[in-house]
């Protein structure tokens, strides 16, 4: 104390200063053994090709691009793909496919050479941040567990000799089955019969600075334990107090059951001896359509699951271990794949049909324009193309019929009777219908003949019902939900507007000028 008071006055100013705006800034982070990488959180998508009539390499990245989509996982390196993302602000993780395992563990040359021609060739026009070595190797083809490590040293030595280990991270995406024991998660270990795997994918990961990737799904985790695991736990949904899950040896609550299957990634980490990796979650979604074994696999739990996911990583919400950690998270996944083998809900986990029409809208206008479709809502309900006119009348008339949706507007000599196709007039019923429900996306399927978009299918003196609605807002919301255009996802960061960035720091300076006076009275 007796020295603090022989400093200089100015120079007591500037050190309150230089106190008060490094603790009090927004991004002050507090000191912790893994750091918060300045990019993160985001989220991703993954990106399937399981889909029929899937768009071209040069259509897909248009369509990223135009939904503002800046990180994406393929399950492989598809060259063409990645020739087109080349010069665009998209990250990429490209994939090593598990066939390839084999070869690459059993040859240096094998893995320098599939660096050099799916990596070298297209770095850094084209931004590949990382690779994944296989999918869930140790629960899908254990066979392969003992070349998975070789495989990973081998190709981490291909980018050392590339000169590009530090801007391309290596690891392998894992099951959640690996941990046995997941809650409480204080409790959770991994499995023993592959520990001497995972101890030195940990080691390697610490040693590299590279993530632990996660393969999540709450929707397993609940279909697994129905009755047990509630079903608002699994979707984000918000929760009372003695519905939260407590953790009796940490008494740390969870409101989710994605953050309690992290938070035992962690635990299962620490009882490793390893506190310094963090989790990247490659995938974690929920089917929007399934059989009858699969009765919660529906549009609206879907819409629910991946609104609120994408609220909670944009909100920097951590988990209650690691409140000041957010992992990133790829949904599973961007397009629907058709192609996929039963049972009905493996082709239905995406966010768009293959056409690139949405499947439902995701609801995050709470998170600045994050992934939202339309922040307005501002959506419609309309026929789709390619149905035949008998499905398509059977449908007109249930909801002109049952469904009670107000279909004078395409009687004859009426404003929306033309053009008189069963289309036209099934797209204004199906409207009707859908923003009479409400706009819920479980309103507008009509049997598969109907989707939802953003695009205003009114035409001439024909206004949609979803129009009618709008056109009672102010005009400044009308002209910003025209601009959004059709069907746009916006991918934008939470950000502190400038306003709140002004006020903190006149504040800070008038607080500084305040105790540099008390400083002079003091000292005088």
């Amino acid at each position: 104390m007796a020295n603090t008071k022989k400093l200089p006055p100015f120079f007591l100013f500037l050190l309150f200063c230089c106190c008060f705006f490094s603790t009090s800034s927004p991004n002050f982070v507090p000191e912790i053994k893994v750091q918060q990488d300045k990019d993160e959180p985001y989220v991703g998508v993954n990106i399937g090709t399981d889909v029929s009539n899937l768009l071209s390499p040069a259509d897909l990245v248009a369509f990223l691009q135009l939904q503002k989509i800046t990180h994406i996982r393929l399950y492989d390196a598809d060259p063409d793909i990645l020739k087109a993302l080349a010069k665009t602000k998209i990250r990429v993780i490209i994939s090593v496919p598990n066939n390839q395992i084999l070869a690459i563990g059993s040859s240096n040359t094998t893995a320098a050479t599939w660096i050099g021609r799916n990596v070298a060739a297209y770095y850094p026009e084209t931004l590949i941040t990382a690779i994944a070595v296989g999918d869930e190797i140790l629960t899908t083809v254990p066979s392969s567990a003992p070349l998975l490590m070789p495989a990973i040293e081998s190709l981490y030595s291909a980018l050392v000799a590339a000169n590009l280990h530090n801007q391309i991270k290596i690891s392998t995406p894992n099951a959640a089955s690996i941990i046995l024991d997941p809650f409480p998660p204080s409790q959770a270990f991994f499995n023993q019969s592959m520990s001497s795997v995972l101890s030195k994918l940990l080691q390697f990961c610490s040693r590299t600075q590279s993530p632990l990737m996660m393969n999540l799904y709450p929707y397993y985790v609940f279909m697994q334990n129905k009755g047990v695991v509630p079903i608002d736990n699994s979707l984000f949904k918000p929760l009372t107090p003695s519905k939260e899950m407590v953790d009796p040896n940490t008494l740390l609550h969870y409101t989710n059951v994605l953050d309690a299957m992290i938070d035992s990634v962690y635990f299962s980490m620490k009882n490793l001896n390893t506190t310094d990796v963090v989790v990247l979650v490659t995938e974690s979604g929920w089917p929007s359509k399934g059989d009858s074994k699969e009765p919660y696999a529906t549009i609206d739990n879907a819409d629910t699951y991946n609104s609120n996911l994408i609220k909670h990583i944009i909100d920097r919400s951590g988990t209650p271990l690691h409140p000041e950690l957010t992992s990133s998270v790829y949904i599973y996944e961007l397009f629907n794949e058709d192609l996929r083998s039963p049972p009905l809900s493996e082709a239905n986990w995406g966010l768009f049909h293959g056409n690139s029409t949405p499947v439902y809208l995701l609801h995050v206008s709470g998170s600045g324009t994050f992934l939202a479709n339309d922040t307005t809502n501002q959506t419609y309900c309309i026929a789709m193309d390619g149905v035949d006119k008998r499905t398509m009348q059977t449908a007109l008339d249930w909801a002109c019929g049952p469904g009670r949706a107000n279909c004078s507007e395409i009687q004859p000599g009426e404003s929306c009777y033309q053009p008189n196709d069963v289309k036209n007039h099934a797209s204004y019923a199906f409207d009707s219908y859908y923003q009479k429900e409400g706009g819920s996306p479980s309103s507008c399927d009509f049997k598969g003949v109907a989707m939802i978009t953003t695009t205003d299918p009114s035409h001439g003196s024909c206004i949609f019902p979803g129009s009618k609605k709008v056109s009672n807002k102010t005009s400044e919301v009308a002209n910003a939900t025209q601009a959004s255009g059709a069907n746009t996802i916006r991918f934008l960061g939470a950000q502190t507007s400038k306003f709140d960035k002004n006020v903190h720091v006149l504040f800070g300076v008038t607080l500084c000028l305040f105790y540099y006076s008390l400083i002079q009275v003091q000292l005088s």
